[in-house]
């Protein structure tokens, strides 16, 4: 079934700086549509109760909860009529953040919030979502307030400071995520081998449609490339680049089913600048053609 599908351009105007956030307040009178979008979505719940229905499954929410929501996922609310949902949205492409600068704040360690809770099973990341302490969640709100007077106010260089808050506000979160875990991640050898490649695949997932390059990736996560194809290979059964390629095409199929778009024009969303060469993988992966994928499913 088609469902409403919400474009970037919507709320970002300027694709140099794809970002925008909002206080809502969602009572039983206007909960949105299910729908999904092409934005990473960070929702902060300030006040008040309801249900997050993600994927047709309802899961309870709460004051002081905080999830995010990833492109191509089906999601809306459900508050009960004496209740209501205070909300804080906050929504922004992968690319808002510049992997590059990532190396020097430590991303091996200190964005998990971003690069792995999002992509764990549905049953963990929403069942096991981070409800922050009062302290936490006043640090946590009063940051987001910063972040909204700054982006409200475009003040001189407002776009850096955002960046830059935004980072700080995954660093935060991803700590108090590995301090909830049950198991934490200092643990033996093989365990931080299945950490690091969770990591790397969730870096991948948020960075699928850039130019992926393996020495870059060995310096942004401190790992021999030598290293790296052994244990993603171990733990994923796939290469570094087969599973960006799986990445890809799955992306591809959902575009091509839930928007209008060109076969050519999903070929370059997904990151491929040769359309023949996606059109072949495609035909390898799934069997047909985009072409007659699109018409079939949709």
């Amino acid at each position: 079934m088609k469902t409403m599908r919400v474009e970037s351009a919507k709320y970002m105007k300027e694709m140099d700086f794809p970002f925008w956030v909002k206080r809502f307040i969602h009572t039983d009178l206007n909960i949105p549509p299910a729908h999904s979008h092409e934005f990473v979505e960070l929702v902060f719940v300030v006040k008040g109760k309801g249900e997050h229905v993600f994927e047709g499954v309802s899961y309870p929410i709460k004051e002081n909860d905080i999830f995010i929501i990833n492109p191509g996922e089906v999601h809306t609310y459900r508050v009960q009529a004496e209740d209501f949902l205070e909300i804080i949205n906050c929504l922004f492409l992968p690319k808002l953040i510049n992997h590059k600068c990532l190396k020097e704040l430590g991303v091996s360690e200190s964005m998990d919030f971003f690069y792995i809770h999002p992509f764990l099973n549905e049953k963990e990341r929403f069942n096991h979502r981070i409800n922050l302490s009062d302290n936490q969640s006043a640090r946590i709100h009063d940051l987001l307030n910063a972040i909204m007077f700054e982006f409200e106010a475009k003040k001189p260089c407002f776009n850096t400071l955002v960046r830059l808050q935004l980072v700080e506000l995954f660093v935060l979160l991803s700590r108090i995520f590995n301090e909830k875990r049950t198991n934490p991640f200092h643990l033996e050898e093989k365990s931080q081998d299945n950490i690091m490649v969770q990591r790397i695949r969730g870096y991948l997932e948020r960075h699928y449609d850039e130019k992926i390059c393996i020495p870059e990736l060995c310096h942004l996560f401190g790992i021999s490339s030598r290293h790296l194809n052994r244990v993603f290979k171990k733990v994923c059964g796939k290469t570094v680049i087969e599973w960006v390629h799986h990445i890809r095409i799955e992306r591809a199929k959902y575009l091509l089913i839930h928007s209008d778009e060109k076969v050519i024009t999903v070929a370059t969303k997904v990151g491929y600048e040769d359309p023949a060469f996606f059109s072949k993988l495609f035909q390898r992966a799934v069997g047909c053609s985009p072409g007659k994928y699109k018409v079939k499913e949709k």
